[in-house]
């Protein structure tokens, strides 16, 4: 009976994306870690910022070319749009050296049950063959949904370390996240 209970609750979780058996901390130096993120309304920039602050990595904020409505529910209809078809808007600029990082965070609010488009573009433009990227989703009541099963999806050569899911911008929920998915060699 435990040995079901415990298979069923390992199937949720990998069928969520969260984490698997095989993922395990890593251990980077801060010059080569990168925390790229997008942000409509600010608490995936919160997000960054405090890992950021816990792993002294480089931080990057991925923009679009043309910016999303302060409308918000302007914002919730173009988003619903573009989600739905996997666009992948042009971004202001890239990273100048993503081959030099060895760990990548990957921030992204939940839009329409995924990442937003903004990332999806960051993920497309890089080969990740080699790197390890730690997902990061920052939501308003919707949780993870198909966030992170779609960024592996999008950086198939990637590895990935369990990813930290946020209601909001959670400062200890952050840090201790970070803490448990990565040493940070001083």
């Amino acid at each position: 009976m435990k040995t079901t209970i415990l298979m069923s609750a390992m199937a949720r979780l990998l069928c969520a994306g969260l984490s698997s058996p095989a993922e395990a901390a890593v251990s980077a130096e801060p010059a080569k870690i990168l925390i790229a993120y997008y942000s409509y309304g600010g608490n995936t920039r919160a997000a960054a910022e405090q890992i950021q602050k816990a792993t002294g990595g480089d931080i990057f904020e991925i923009k679009p070319v043309n910016a999303y409505p302060a409308d918000y529910r302007a914002c919730v209809e173009l988003a619903k749009e573009e989600c739905a078809s996997g666009f992948k808007p042009e971004l202001t600029q890239l990273p100048e050296n993503v081959g030099k990082y060895d760990l990548i965070f990957v921030g992204t609010p939940n839009w329409c049950g995924t990442m937003a488009p903004p990332v999806l573009s960051f993920l497309a433009a890089h080969d990740f063959g080699g790197k390890t990227i730690a997902p990061f989703v920052t939501h308003g009541g919707g949780g993870v949904q198909n966030c992170v099963r779609d960024i592996r999806k999008a950086a198939p050569k990637a590895a990935f370390t369990k990813a930290g899911v946020y209601y909001g911008s959670s400062t200890s929920a952050i840090r201790d996240w970070v803490n448990e998915t990565v040493t940070v060699r001083r």
